[in-house]
């Protein structure tokens, strides 16, 4: 019997080794931060782009602790909408899981990782297309649309610094179809929200929830 024991807690101890050194694998730059830095904030956060570089550890670390008080406020990426209310093939803002591994390797000491070969390559920057002010309806207050509109996104042309609210279809057979629910707005990094699939919104549709304040594009 003492045998017995003796095994089993021998195992455990074996288990506990191997969770240990399981759970211990550290977040590092050079494996999982540079992939998400050049995926979500790289177009902006490079040498000639709009704001200061993070495309090196160098640029990433004496930052870092700001970078998780932004991500965890969700103020970058500034993407300005609540995410699951419209789906949008153009959604930049980060997942809840990507916000988790921010923190995790922020309060984990900031690693860099001993593998440099783990470093993805440095993305290739394209010109961004002006934003499409110019096309589609324009939509102030509660309007009722007059004739079927194909909707492939909404673009926030006129909107007040940190302004928030809910724009949604009420289609004539009855269905509530949510649009977007911007929150804190900043006008400073207005872009399209861009359905993921276009929408078909018939004559007779009411979009509601724009102020009368607010000028907001239904782009077809």
């Amino acid at each position: 019997m003492r045998r017995v024991v003796l095994v089993v807690a021998s195992l455990a101890y074996v288990g506990a080794v191997v969770s240990a050194h399981g759970s211990g694998d550290a977040i590092t730059w050079n494996r999982e931060i540079s992939r998400l830095v050049f995926d979500k904030c790289a177009s902006c956060h490079r040498p000639d782009g709009s704001a200061f570089s993070l495309l090196t550890y160098k640029d990433v670390q004496p930052r870092a602790t700001a970078i998780k008080a932004t991500v965890l406020a969700r103020m970058m990426p500034p993407w300005g909408a609540v995410k699951g209310f419209g789906n949008f093939r153009n959604d930049q803002s980060l997942s809840q899981e990507q916000i988790e591994l921010i923190t995790k390797w922020v309060d984990g000491g900031i690693r860099r990782g001993n593998n440099a070969a783990m470093l993805p390559k440095l993305p290739e920057f394209k010109p961004v297309p002006e934003s499409p002010t110019n096309e589609g309806i324009r939509v102030s207050g509660t309007v009722t649309l007059d004739r079927p509109v194909l909707l492939d996104g909404l673009f926030p042309e006129q909107v007040h610094p940190g302004q928030s609210f809910q724009v949604v279809a009420a289609l004539p057979g009855g269905h509530v179809e949510p649009l977007l629910w911007l929150h804190g707005y900043d006008s400073r990094y207005a872009h399209p929200f861009l359905l993921r699939a276009r929408l078909r919104l018939p004559a007779g549709t009411v979009i509601r929830g724009v102020p009368r304040d607010v000028v907001l594009v239904l782009l077809s």
